[in-house]
């Protein structure tokens, strides 16, 4: 468009200067009074008024092109402008997170007051499609950990166990992972007769699907889609009150003896960054 605006400009410029000239030398040319400057001057009234309609075309184009160069500059200008925007927005949504996050870490700690907790980081996911783990950045060498210990989010989600100790990393096995199992309530902490216990742990089959299974579930206990399933801290493996995910669909067993359910954590795994192991804490009577 800018190219195809130049060319005609130019051409444009080159008729008008043309026609301006020639007007210009006719009336020089017939300045003196008399019959024959009157026959020129009517002449060359039409030339005249050519070139004086083309001088103002020309300015007409000329302005327009200064101004679309202008609204160009502008434009170019707003975008620029709305880049350093959006970045700034990005790293006010990070930062905000971040905020977040630590905010929640040690909510987490006034309000788990019976817990002794650390914060480990993932370093990485272990490439195994038996198993679902991950390695972080602690070991016997640098914090107090130990095999079995539960991990933990910032909110209260259980994530999974420790399952191996090294010297500066150790190995979490999630919820996930088929060698893993603990004793829950159904749709509560274990304070009111509706809630029920079970046991929830990974299945090969439903681990590609991200779910757990909950197995051997109270007779009488009625379970609905979207209840919620906590630890109960029976057994002393992990402490009350941890949240393991929600029912996604109940099933009977082929043997057509019990019932089992599908389980979705309530935190997606994969984005796990930050967890905490428990280290210590008061046992369930």
């Amino acid at each position: 468009m800018k190219a195809l605006i130049t060319r005609r400009s130019i051409i444009i410029m080159s008729a008008a200067f043309i026609i301006a000239l020639i007007a210009i030398i006719s009336v020089n040319v017939f300045t003196s009074s008399g019959p024959v400057s009157g026959f020129a001057n009517t002449v060359t009234r039409p030339v005249r008024t050519l070139a004086s309609t083309v001088a103002r075309t020309f300015e007409t184009i000329f302005s327009a092109i200064y101004r679309y160069q202008e609204l160009e500059n502008r434009n170019e200008e707003l975008l620029r402008t709305i880049a350093r925007l959006e970045a700034n927005s990005r790293e006010a949504e990070a930062l905000a997170e971040e905020n977040e996050r630590l905010r929640a870490m040690l909510e987490f700690r006034e309000l788990r007051g019976g817990y002794t907790s650390i914060m480990a980081t993932l370093v990485s996911w272990n490439a195994d499609n038996w198993s679902k783990s991950f390695v972080i950045n602690r070991g016997y060498t640098n914090s107090d950990i130990a095999r079995g210990m539960p991990v933990a989010t910032e909110y209260g989600v259980l994530i999974g166990q420790v399952s191996e100790v090294g010297a500066n990393t150790s190995t979490v096995i999630t919820v996930l992972d088929t060698t893993f199992s603990a004793a829950v309530f159904i749709g509560g902490d274990g304070s009111d007769d509706s809630d029920g216990t079970a046991t929830v742990k990974g299945d090969f089959v439903h681990m590609r699907n991200n779910l757990l299974i909950l197995d051997h579930i109270d007779d009488d206990l009625v379970v609905n889609p979207d209840a919620i399933i906590v630890t109960s801290g029976l057994g002393g493996v992990f402490p009350n009150g941890l949240v393991v995910g929600e029912v996604e669909r109940v099933f009977n067993h082929t043997s057509g003896i019990g019932r089992y359910a599908t389980v979705r954590p309530l935190r997606d795994i994969d984005t796990v960054n930050n967890v905490f192991i428990i280290t210590d804490f008061e046992e369930q009577d």
